[in-house]
């Protein structure tokens, strides 16, 4: 099965606290760091984490192997994912474009109902191989 390009897998560190987990996820913007009140909710602060740090980019960072991270004795080693197609379907920011179309399309498409947004969004997808 060959792998889909927006999901993404990176390493971890939990680091146990009085209360909780900080979280290291050293392969995001030269290290990035959340917390959670439990394991569970420290992961799900990581997946967010790297989806708020590279929602608009294309071109993602390589995942370090998880052999090669390094911890302290209480610490947790583990890997997320994320995919970041789904994560944008349902963390959508919108923008408004001003955009100029030959006058023929746009009556046209007004004649056959057409979503201009949604035909430029799905086009930008398609030219960006999203």
């Amino acid at each position: 099965m060959p792998a889909k390009k927006n999901i993404l897998v990176y390493p971890v560190i939990l680091h146990p606290e009085d209360q909780g987990y900080s979280v290291e996820i050293p392969d995001i913007d030269n290290g990035t760091w959340t917390q959670g009140d439990n394991i569970k909710d420290a992961l799900l602060m990581a997946q967010d984490a790297i989806g708020i740090m590279l929602d608009d980019k294309t071109e993602y960072p390589e995942p370090t192997d998880l052999e090669d991270i390094k911890i302290k004795a209480n610490d947790i080693k583990t890997v997320v994912y994320i995919d970041m197609e789904e994560y944008r379907r349902n963390n959508p920011k919108t923008v408004r474009k001003n955009v100029t179309v030959p006058e023929y399309l746009v009556v046209l498409g007004k004649k056959k109902n057409i979503n201009f947004s949604a035909v430029l969004t799905e086009a930008l997808k398609n030219k960006l191989e999203m």
